[in-house]
């Protein structure tokens, strides 16, 4: 909550604060020395994970793979949970808790062009109303509540890309699965003109689509679909800088070689445990995650982050990372 400030108090206006007593003083000075008892306690338990790059250059650095990378997890459709519904900035915080996650999100667009925050094709699923997102508007959409993954209502509210993109700065990366019909134009004049292009990651399903970013915003970080050799050529082909991109390498583990190929050109490979994996992992424990990773893995998608994040080596301290200009 945030709290508007009196302007009738004369602290405000002058600029000063009135006089105390020393009794009031001596009352102040206790206070001060309870909080700095509790204030470590109090930002330990508060404090998100959190990621700053200023550019698409420091971003692009910071997803490029080498020897010594640090493992990542993606939060899918950020992380939801019981009572934090999915593609919701209250969840999206709430993945933060855990480690400084890549914030998968999904994009639609209503029926008066305004871009939202919405996985299916209808509201039916997610939120307490219905219809395709489509055919609503933007206020139609934004009056419903969501609802978490056991259909419990919450009271949280779809938000917008824009709002999506404006709360990552400073926070999180966030790779963006963008849906039809929304244009590749769309998605970049939202991220230029948000000033995101540090924080935002374009996903692509196939060359084609990569090639058309790139050459639309050659500056932008693409997740590109890398299941196979051949795929790592089509890129090439299609003109796709490599230096700027990460490798989804599906829902089940690739060939070895593909690993080696993708790591010796430096890229780092997302692999999908959200599904079989994840449930393999919630029957026989972390060491699934751990094998994953053992075996090549560099970031795992998964739909439970709070197990995964145990196999991701992070420190449990609160983790800020911050790259300068």
């Amino acid at each position: 909550m945030y709290r508007v400030l009196d302007e009738s108090n004369p602290a405000i206006k002058t600029g000063r604060a009135p006089r105390r007593s020393n009794r009031g003083k001596q009352s102040e000075w206790r206070i001060a020395a309870l909080l700095l008892f509790f204030l470590p306690v109090l930002l330990f338990a508060q404090s998100p994970h959190t990621v700053s790059l200023p550019n698409a250059d420091s971003l692009a650095a910071y997803l490029r793979w080498t020897p010594d990378r640090t493992p990542l997890l993606s939060a899918h459709r950020g992380g939801p949970e019981p009572g934090y519904p999915e593609n919701a900035l209250e969840t999206f915080e709430h993945s933060l808790a855990y480690a400084p996650c890549l914030i998968e999100c999904d994009v639609r667009k209503t029926a008066d062009s305004v871009l939202v925050m919405m996985h299916d094709e209808t509201v039916d699923r997610t939120t307490t109303g219905t219809g395709r997102v489509e055919d609503l508007t933007f206020n139609e959409i934004r009056s419903l509540h969501l609802v978490d993954n056991e259909g419990v209502e919450t009271p949280y509210r779809v938000p917008t890309f824009a709002e999506v993109l404006h709360w990552a700065k400073g926070r999180a990366v966030l790779t963006v699965d963008v849906k039809w019909p929304v244009a590749p134009e769309e998605i970049i004049r939202a991220i230029r003109g948000w000033e995101a292009e540090g924080h935002a990651v374009v996903i692509t399903y196939n060359a084609e689509s990569a090639a058309t970013y790139h050459r639309l915003a050659p500056e932008l970080v693409l997740s590109v679909s890398v299941r196979q050799l051949d795929d790592i050529t089509r890129l090439r082909e299609a003109g796709v800088n490599l230096g700027r991109v990460i490798a989804f390498v599906g829902v089940g583990e690739p060939e070895p070689a593909l690993y080696e190929v993708l790591h010796h050109l430096g890229i780092r490979a997302i692999l999908g445990t959200m599904g079989n994996l994840d449930r393999k992992a919630a029957a026989r424990g972390v060491q699934v995650y751990e094998g994953l990773l053992e075996r090549g893995a560099d970031i795992l998608a998964t739909d439970t982050v709070p197990l995964a994040v145990q196999a991701s080596k992070q420190p449990r301290r609160s983790i800020r990372i911050q790259v300068g200009m």
